[in-house]
């Protein structure tokens, strides 16, 4: 098997995994109980917290556990929106994840007015229309550091300065550039900050979020009293713990991990464009998290690249994991100037930690056959594109 849609989720670390069997195995105790059983669980927690804040650059007490990203990411917009009710302005970008896009749309529909930035051809936000879109009645600006499809690398220090000059608030859905840029949230300057367990080679079901000391932030679910009253229901511990052990590991392996999957990712990229005509590399050249490849393979549909791959065992995707089963056009494509028929011939590669050269050289293999034959049988002419 060659798995390369690392964006959409990683693998877990052996090291994961190593300590939730063993947490299976010697703890089941409630975090709230007050016995030792239920103390020993909530000391646990509160070190998977220790680890996730140090791997950021935060303090222990700033980090939120949620239930993924995307609630990391609801929780952020909703709960500042709700604790500054006399501000009715929302500014994010055109090229969000659905777990902003989404939530925007439904603020819209509450009567809120919400501002989205263009993008240019490479998907960088407009920062002149940025600064001109933000009012006094601005709460949040929300602009994800790295664009999930494409791997577009956001200016979020600049985005700050827009936001403190304004006296305004700022997010940033930090899902795929946690483990794949270094950077401490103590010098970016954001005031809340979205991660996800799932995509550093931890379990799924866990998220976290950043809360700088100081912000306005109410919880938008109710009930009892746990994570300091932000986010109620009693903790996955399981999936806290196996967060926590992933974000310890990861600046152990950062830079080796960083170093060899580049190299493997522009070995790959390097590969499709000597063997394959009529591809189109999407995203910024260079400002990009460069393990995510985003190419359109002009005249083809992308599903069809998908299919014949995964009967090779090689797995891939055409966008977002979130959107999968939506026949819509990726939102993202379409803003950066993309046609749709252009759009619906792009394939997402994703790189992670467990790659290796074997995988490249199976891929390069592959692929330009693929292509070849899907291309044979296409109605669609890539000359036209």
């Amino acid at each position: 098997m060659v798995y390369l849609d690392n964006n959409a989720t990683t693998p877990l670390d052996p090291a994961v995994v190593d300590k939730m069997v063993w947490f299976l195995r010697e703890h089941f105790g409630n975090p709230s109980s007050l016995y030792p059983i239920g103390r020993q669980v909530k000391e646990m927690i509160n070190e998977a917290r220790e680890h996730v804040a140090k791997s950021l650059g935060a303090n222990k007490s700033e980090i939120y556990f949620t239930g993924s990203g995307t609630e990391a990411d609801n929780q952020a917009i909703l709960g500042v929106l709700e604790a500054i009710p006399d501000k009715r302005e929302f500014v994010t970008s055109a090229i969000e994840h659905p777990a902003v896009q989404e939530t925007a749309i439904y603020l819209e529909r509450k009567g809120y007015k919400v501002t989205y930035v263009p993008v240019d051809r490479a998907g960088l936000i407009d920062l002149d229309f940025l600064r001109d879109a933000v009012t006094p009645q601005t709460a949040l600006i929300s602009i994800m550091y790295a664009n999930n499809e494409i791997g577009t690398i956001q200016p979020i220090d600049e985005v700050v300065g827009i936001a403190r000059d304004k006296g305004v608030l700022v997010h940033t859905d930090a899902v795929q550039a946690f483990g794949k840029i270094d950077f401490r949230i103590d010098r970016l300057g954001v005031d809340l900050l979205s991660v996800s367990s799932h995509k550093i080679y931890g379990p799924k079901g866990v998220g976290a979020l950043f809360v700088r000391k100081g912000t306005p932030l109410l919880p938008f679910l109710h009930g009892g009293h746990q994570e300091r009253g932000l986010r109620p229901g009693t903790e996955n511990s399981i999936g806290i713990v196996g967060f926590g052990e992933a974000a310890r590991v990861l600046p152990e392996k950062f830079e080796a991990d960083r170093t060899r999957i580049q190299h493997l990712a522009e070995r790959l990229g390097r590969g499709i464009e000597k063997k394959v005509p009529k591809v189109r590399l999407n995203g910024h050249p260079e400002r990009r998290i460069k393990s995510t490849l985003n190419y359109s393979f002009l005249g083809l549909e992308a599903e069809a690249i998908l299919l014949s791959l995964a009967t090779k065992e090689i797995y891939v995707s055409t966008g977002s994991a979130c959107s999968s089963e939506s026949e819509e056009v990726s939102h993202v494509l379409l803003a950066i100037g993309l046609r749709p028929e252009i759009a619906r011939s792009t394939v997402r590669m994703s790189l992670g930690r467990f790659n290796t050269d074997q995988d490249i050289d199976i891929v390069l293999k592959e692929l330009p056959d693929i292509v070849e034959k899907l291309r044979k049988i296409s109605a669609f002419d890539p000359e036209d594109n």
